[in-house]
């Protein structure tokens, strides 16, 4: 880790969600010397991670360019959110991870029953509406939660880091070419459910996609997220001994249809009449961002390099909220950030998670 962890963080394992998965959070509820606000005044913050890392991505970065610290020190309850799958998430009341029923989840189940497990436990603990942090997927199943109202009573705002909604524009050569071997075949390709980025199947997949012209993979960072201008070198090094997590092979293929689609919508299962099984008409209904409610305030920031976060999907990502109320949209365009830099930047502090904190606070 890249620095040791706050005295104040514990672990919380009883978090049930309504199809029987059990997640853990990680909780610091007081920051260090001289950041500390005592009792109810304090404001929880949900923090939720992208695809294919946890929670503890967050705490990688030295404690002064660290944003759970960083918001525990301005006297925010933090918590750290763990989607299923997971390292700390791979808990279920009657599958195992190695049954292939386990994983048949994308990110629609992250929308449904994931985020709404961690908002109800949180606002349970304490009483209080939450401040929400998304970076890369976190963004996009908060946008979507937020526009199906999941979390309309619990939520006091939302700040939406590097985000991905719309990824039509993606310019990473690797994820251009992974969205479209992700196919719904793919899990027959594998034999397994599980997309394991450590595993065997994923490195042979994933050296398969290196061979594609115009896929470089010696940075492998910059392959998937775009040239960062600002990493920590050290905190890249935990990065990769800590990460990546697993997550499901259909939650990748549901990602790529969002790339080859270029809508947000559910989970396709490619036949009209399957489809109509599972939604009652033969197109997978579509997550509509502009019924997020047009008085919660939101922070969106994005970087001009990020190869996920296109700065044309943003675009189209900001023009469904045109209709929002003005002096509630606070916007943020960094020029030299990329994807990762949002996380593991040696500036990040100064860049964005002041403006997080000042945000969040503008709130109170």
């Amino acid at each position: 880790m890249g620095c040791a962890p706050p005295r104040s963080l514990s672990m919380v394992t009883n978090v049930k969600t309504q199809d029987g998965y059990n997640l853990s959070m990680q909780r610091i509820p007081e920051g260090r010397i001289g950041g500390n606000i005592s009792g109810n005044k304090k404001q929880p913050v949900l923090i939720q991670h992208g695809v294919l890392v946890d929670g503890m991505t967050w705490l990688l970065n030295s404690p002064q360019q660290n944003l759970p610290i960083i918001l525990a020190d301005n006297g925010f309850d933090v918590w750290l959110a763990n989607t299923r799958g997971t390292r700390f998430c791979r808990h279920h009341v009657s599958l195992h991870p190695s049954q292939p029923e386990f994983w048949d989840w994308s990110w629609d189940e992250l929308v449904s029953y994931d985020l709404p497990a961690v908002f109800d436990f949180v606002f349970n603990h304490t009483a209080q509406k939450i401040h929400y942090i998304g970076h890369s997927l976190g963004t996009l199943i908060g946008l979507a939660s937020f526009s199906e109202g999941h979390q309309e009573d619990q939520l006091k705002s939302a700040a939406f880091l590097s985000p991905i909604a719309y990824l039509t524009h993606m310019k990473t050569a690797l994820g251009v070419v992974a969205a479209r071997a992700f196919v719904g075949e793919i899990t027959t390709l594998f034999g397994v459910a599980e997309f394991n980025p450590k595993g065997q199947q994923a490195s042979i997949f994933l050296k398969a996609l290196c061979n594609y012209p115009g896929v470089d993979c010696y940075d492998l960072v910059t392959a998937i997220t775009g040239k960062n201008c600002c990493l920590n070198a050290s905190t890249v090094d935990l990065f990769l001994q800590n990460e990546p997590q697993s997550t499901a092979t259909k939650n990748m293929v549901h990602l790529a249809q969002t790339v080859r689609d270029g809508v947000i919508a559910k989970y396709n299962y490619g036949r009209p009449d399957y489809n109509l099984m599972h939604y009652g008409e033969a197109r997978p209904p579509i997550y509509n961002i502009s019924n997020i409610p047009k008085d919660l305030p939101i922070l969106i920031s994005y970087g001009g390099q990020d190869a996920l976060s296109d700065v044309e999907d943003v675009g189209q990502l900001l023009d469904n909220l045109k209709y929002h109320d003005v002096n509630k949209l606070s916007i943020q365009y960094i020029k030299d950030y990329a994807h990762a830099d949002f996380i593991m930047g040696v500036n990040a502090k100064d860049i964005v998670y002041n403006q997080v904190v000042s945000f969040f606070k503008n709130q109170q």
